[in-house]
């Protein structure tokens, strides 16, 4: 579902979330929803599909269309807000960083880490690093010529530090072909034989059915991607009767990477329903009764 033509969030009675275009996304969307309908009078309406940046930008603004979203201090700090991990003070964490310059230019808020840590990382065929002996990004440099490196569209946009271009200029590599693909098929691509090296998200069951190895990131390009819920200082505002934050603050800590991997592994390779499989996990951590 979309909104009206220049209808904003502000004129529902509803807290509006678009949903990711991948599971984790999807799944944090619903542990929100089912936390916040569970302990609130407030309905939580779940839009339309959208990428990570799509949905920052129709959460900024006066004419915003969704009031929260789930995503990661790295990529708040890169991608939206257009810095480097280098920009952050030696005595500020990434978090409390782009948490800060967040609220100054937009009124946004990153509520508390959930624990997950889905930060890009490089990876290989198994066959592959078996023939390189490949273990760390860096033993790429040698042989890049000849590998074709894919991944998803939004890898080779310009919006962000942490893409194509900055990461093969930082690690000195020249592959032998760029290929962009839609992220829904990315890891049928890599497992058809298209292109042997790829970005990933280390939380991302796929990974594991497709038998990746993750290489290690040598020379630390790549900044944490510590997972938050990220909302509009106006929607606790308007929802000030509803303790917002403390209820999504609920899951703080209790996601680990192992947690998500296994999550999206069942929405991504055993086919089950996200709406299950976000249930089922508030269910075991005591957040939610069971029906």
């Amino acid at each position: 579902m979309l909104l009206p033509y220049g209808t904003s969030a502000s004129d529902s009675d509803d807290l509006l979330i678009y949903d990711g275009n991948y599971s984790e996304m999807q799944i944090m969307n619903r542990l929100a929803k089912y936390l916040i309908e569970d302990q609130t009078d407030i309905t939580v309406t779940i839009l339309d599909e959208m990428s990570q940046v799509n949905s920052f930008k129709s959460l900024i603004g006066d004419s915003h269309t969704c009031d929260l979203m789930f995503s990661y201090d790295g990529t708040l700090l890169t991608t939206f807000l257009g810095l480097d991990p280098t920009d952050v003070p030696e005595d500020e964490t990434l978090y409390d960083y782009a948490n800060q310059v967040a609220g100054e230019e937009y009124r946004l808020r990153l509520l508390a880490q959930v624990g997950l840590d889905n930060t890009y990382a490089i990876a290989v065929t198994q066959e592959v690093a078996e023939q390189y002996g490949l273990e760390t990004i860096s033993d790429l440099v040698p042989v890049a010529g000849e590998l074709t490196f894919g991944a998803e569209h939004e890898f080779f946009t310009q919006e962000g530090s942490m893409k194509y271009g900055p990461f093969t200029e930082y690690y000195g590599l020249t592959f032998k072909d760029a290929v962009s693909v839609d992220v829904s098929l990315k890891y049928t691509a890599i497992e058809s034989g298209s292109f042997e090296v790829t970005e990933v998200y280390t939380t991302d069951g796929l990974n594991k059915k497709a038998n990746l190895v993750i290489l290690e990131d040598d020379l630390s390009f790549f900044p944490e991607y510590n997972g938050a819920f990220l909302i509009r200082e106006d929607t606790l505002t308007r929802f000030s009767d509803a303790p917002l934050e403390d209820i999504l603050n609920q899951l703080e800590g209790l996601i680990s990477n192992e947690d998500m991997t296994e999550m999206t592994y069942q929405a991504d390779v055993l086919e089950r329903d996200v709406d299950d499989i976000a249930r089922e996990f508030l269910i075991e951590r005591g957040l939610l009764a069971a029906e």
